[in-house]
């Protein structure tokens, strides 16, 4: 049988990524782990913060919420609330946006998968951080 080595990733040792609102680190991915199935990561959001609405043409989300409490909006207009132990999985195609309306922290662990063919397809923007709506992929 090959060795196998393997990378272990902290969270702390990854760059937060601001571009859609609180902190969101991918951990383990095509770049990171050499991952061909999906990627995961933790996200952060501070009381008040939001992640801009977006949706996933070719990839289910899965969250699992560890510490605070935050709110799913889902296309628009049902809203889900989660609090710690919670999860949810966002189909394929549907906008969900995320948010913080609690007094503390929220810390909640993202999956997605399958990848889309090529990085830039696999996450359309529905919101801007400004709030204006402007569908773009990035």
């Amino acid at each position: 049988m090959p060795d196998i080595h393997l990378t272990k990733i902290n969270a702390r040792d990854v760059e937060p990524n601001h571009r859609r609102g609180g902190d969101i680190r991918v951990l383990l991915g095509p770049k990171t782990a050499g991952a061909t199935s999906g990627f995961m990561g933790v996200a952060y959001l501070r009381p008040g913060e939001h992640f801009t609405e977006h949706y996933h043409p070719h990839s289910e989300e899965f969250m699992y919420l560890v510490e605070g409490t935050v709110r799913a909006r889902i296309d628009g207009h049902q809203d889900i609330e989660l609090t710690p132990g919670d999860a949810l999985m966002v189909p394929k195609n549907v906008r969900h946006r995320v948010e913080n309306h609690g007094h503390r922290q929220a810390c909640l662990v993202f999956h997605a998968g399958p990848l889309a063919p090529r990085p830039e397809l696999g996450h359309v923007d529905t919101e801007t951080t400004g709030d204006t709506t402007a569908a773009s992929q990035r």
